[in-house]
């Protein structure tokens, strides 16, 4: 009798758990779905941006399938905060154009800016949240760096870069393959011109392909440092001490360029936030409870 006690204790907790918030899908446009994590009748709000590439609003693509995004808002919703995560545009258009055997137009990094602008418009006027707050996952951090400049109440950097991209490729391809550096620079020093580049080393077409230059071209553009300084809002930037595609070294530089922002380094936290020991042990399957404790601890020192 006391072992199904406790085996009904156990699934009425797992089910009371599951209840802390209600999951509701929302169509703002229809090429920006997203899903909203409603936990009470705050007026503040959560937006995460997502990360590089077509990524949804769990984290995952066609490369990677973690579910990063997803554990993140159900962590903070059983927190009893509001979350609202979403598709980028370019996720509807490889769904549904591919599809119907339509060819997917290129979209330009202003693109996601002006998306997530879009949003913070739906959930203020709309679903009446008076304080959204901006999270953004690496190149979301950029987008969601800028789009915090009006209209938000706080941003979260997550693993964000300090540096503009076009230091990081130069970075990338000096450890990966040094050999390809001339041509790189190249090419780099071409695009921040604004000039697209026809010869390309075959090497480096996987990178500056002729469809990806615009996008580019936009994104060297903006410098992450010059971006966060122009902020006059409570500030978070988090990086984790495992994290092998964005080194906590680009969180120290964010923090310097805005001194009056708030510094998390995590220890033992990888890219997608997850919980590693071993450099080698990057498919852990839980949550890291130091990032949530940082958030939530944010949010209640700035009244949010």
């Amino acid at each position: 009798m006391k072992k199904l006690t406790s085996i009904l204790l156990f699934f009425l907790c797992i089910v009371l758990h599951a209840q802390n918030y209600k999951l509701t899908e929302i169509t703002i446009e229809p090429e920006i779905i997203g899903n909203l994590y409603q936990t009470n009748n705050s007026k503040s709000i959560i937006l995460i941006i997502p990360g590089s590439g077509p990524t949804d609003r769990n984290g995952n693509s066609a490369m990677t399938n973690n579910n990063s995004l997803k554990l993140l808002a159900e962590s903070l919703a059983n927190e009893k905060i509001n979350v609202f995560t979403y598709d980028k545009r370019v996720v509807y258009m490889v769904k549904n154009y591919q599809k119907e055997k339509k060819e997917i137009p290129t979209l330009d990094f202003k693109h996601g800016i002006n998306d997530v602008n879009t949003i913070i418009n739906y959930l203020k006027n709309q679903l009446k949240y008076k304080n959204i707050i901006i999270a953004g996952h690496s190149e979301g951090a950029l987008i969601g760096m800028i789009a915090a400049q009006q209209n938000t109440s706080a941003y979260i950097s997550l693993a964000g870069s300090g540096h503009s991209i076009d230091e990081i490729l130069k970075e990338q391809i000096n450890k990966q393959a040094p050999m390809l550096n001339a041509d790189n620079e190249k090419i780099l020093t071409e695009l921040k011109k604004g000039n697209l580049v026809k010869d390309v080393n075959p090497f480096l077409k996987s990178i500056y392909a002729e469809q990806n230059q615009p996008f580019l071209i936009e994104w060297i553009s903006y410098n992450p440092q010059k971006e966060i300084a122009k902020l006059q809002l409570p500030i978070l930037i988090i990086n984790g001490t495992k994290d092998i595609q964005v080194q906590s070294k680009e969180a120290t530089a964010l923090h310097q360029a805005n001194p009056k922002s708030k510094l998390a380094i995590i220890e033992n936290m990888n890219h997608i936030f997850k919980e590693i020991k071993l450099d080698s042990d990057n498919l852990a399957s839980y949550n890291n409870p130091d990032l949530i404790k940082e958030i939530t601890t944010f949010l209640k020192e700035n009244k949010l």
